[in-house]
């Protein structure tokens, strides 16, 4: 009897031994928990978008989170996704010694061995995968299924990218376009999902157009930045040391993951992360005017401006669209005024600037544009500077502010003039694109109207600037 007892309690000891190993191994149980979490990293485990991309600096997490999200798929124990069985993927590197050095090293390290249940390699051995380059990696699925990871190169060539079925491609680093077009095509038919880690050394490639840019407004497309300082794990005097051997256009892109060749923007000044801000209640004293630039086939574009006590202008929502008459901009532009009970004159009516050439008569009406507004609510000044060169550098005044501060921050629910801040180009010439200029236009001309800080603010200085450091604190971790 006491050699049962003896061998059964050796049993015991030693399954809490395997217990306790497998969990110490167990990486993936421990990624982003405890004292120092990766906020980033997070957010886009958390999105729920079917087309994720990180841009980020070297080793600001970027690797780490692709790794993470790939593992999670195969195991089907995603915490924050529906989980499915049998899963197929793909990681696709630049290289295969690429994936064999960052990818496949980074996969391996959060799956445990008790999970695989086949390795076949491209070449070495099955039993010291790390060394080799691996083909194919078959996973042990929690719902009691086998998953399966191919491991490919863009420099097989797109034609080795075909005919396969997928729930997910990961691509560790930017491919070309067609390997990609080819990989978004592997996911139709499953409704799976394609997800990115990359840092933007290439410039402004197709992915900056069709991903950060979201040129063709795929509401399935998001993406973020991370840099060094988001990453908990890295040492801060380091972080200095190294960004101070660095140029700038280094800095921006290993750094901070930012797409770097400005070379032709017009307003190369502009940072999204910096520039943009999630709205707030704008006090009323803040309130100023609205700016129009018309369009009858162009979009009509409008903004609403507020500008704080320290000077510094905040665009607070958007009317953007194309196609419409004067009678349909008004209401839109009052019912926006509605929404965020914007004042008004003493005859009830929003006031706004606008192109002089709004002066001029439609061809379906005696009236102009300026007289159409006006008798439907909206009273319009066409006295407005529109100087070009004299409107963009103060745009650039602006985006640049003082000691380091912003004096414009524009809500991220004016998307369609983010997007034209990113993308105004100069021609050949010494003039910029006449393209998708409209909401910059009309920001031109409120920036040159030379709007004034607001006498009645009640806060000190320097509780207005502590109030704005918070705002654009809380806004920012919110972010992306």
């Amino acid at each position: 009897m006491d050699d049962i007892y003896r061998a059964k309690s050796r049993l015991l000891i030693a399954a809490r031994q395997e217990l306790l190993l497998r969990r110490k191994s167990d990486r993936l149980a421990k990624y982003n928990t405890g004292d120092k979490v990766h906020k980033k990293q997070l957010a886009f485990h958390k999105c729920e978008k079917r087309n994720r991309w990180v841009f980020g600096g070297n080793r600001s997490g970027k690797t780490e989170c692709g790794a993470a999200e790939t593992v999670w798929m195969l195991r089907g124990n995603h915490p924050y996704r529906k989980n499915r069985k049998d899963v197929r993927g793909w990681a696709v590197s630049l290289t295969r010694q690429v994936q064999r050095d960052v990818a496949q090293a980074k996969i391996l390290s959060y799956l445990r061995k008790d999970w695989i249940a086949e390795i076949v390699m491209e070449s070495g051995k099955s039993s010291s995968p790390q060394s080799g380059i691996i083909d194919t990696i078959s996973v042990k699925n929690v719902f009691g299924g086998i998953s399966t990871l191919c491991f490919k190169s863009c420099e097989m060539g797109r034609e080795k990218f075909q005919g396969a079925s997928l729930d997910f491609v990961w691509f560790d680093e930017e491919p070309p376009e067609d390997v990609y077009d080819e990989c978004c095509m592997r996911v139709i038919d499953r409704k799976g999902d394609v997800f990115g880690t990359m840092t933007p050394l290439k410039g402004m490639t197709f992915i900056y157009e069709r991903i950060y840019m979201n040129c063709y407004d795929d509401p399935e497309v998001w993406s973020e930045t991370m840099e060094w300082a988001d990453n908990p794990y890295l040492d801060e005097s380091e972080i200095e040391r190294v960004a101070a051997s660095l140029d700038e256009t280094a800095l921006q892109t290993r750094r901070y993951g930012k797409f770097a060749d400005k070379s032709g923007l017009v307003y190369p000044e502009f940072a999204p992360e910096l520039h943009v801000i999630k709205p707030f209640d704008v006090p009323r004293e803040w309130q100023d005017k609205l700016s129009i630039d018309p369009g009858l086939n162009n979009p009509t574009s409008c903004h609403w401006y507020a500008v704080d006590g320290d000077g510094t202008v905040f665009v607070v929502a958007e009317h953007y669209e194309a196609g419409r008459d004067i009678g349909y901009h008004a209401e839109k532009i009052k019912s926006v005024s509605d929404s965020l009970n914007w004042k008004r004159d003493s005859f009830g009516r929003v006031s706004a600037l606008i192109d002089s050439a709004a002066n001029q008569q439609t061809l379906s009406s005696v009236a102009s544009v300026s007289a159409l507004f006006f008798e439907l609510g909206v009273c319009v000044n066409p006295d407005v500077d529109k100087n070009l060169y004299s409107g963009i550098a103060q745009v650039k005044r602006y985006l640049k502010g003082e000691n380091g501060r912003p004096k414009l921050f524009i809500f991220e629910n004016c998307t369609n003039l983010i997007r034209e801040l990113k993308t105004y180009r100069w021609s050949q010439g010494d003039a910029p694109i006449k393209r998708d200029d409209h909401a910059l236009d009309e920001l031109r001309y409120y920036l040159m109207s030379r709007p004034k800080p607001h006498a009645e603010i009640v806060r000190t200085k320097s509780e207005q600037a502590a109030f704005k450091d918070r705002l654009i604190r809380t806004s920012n971790r919110g972010r992306l």
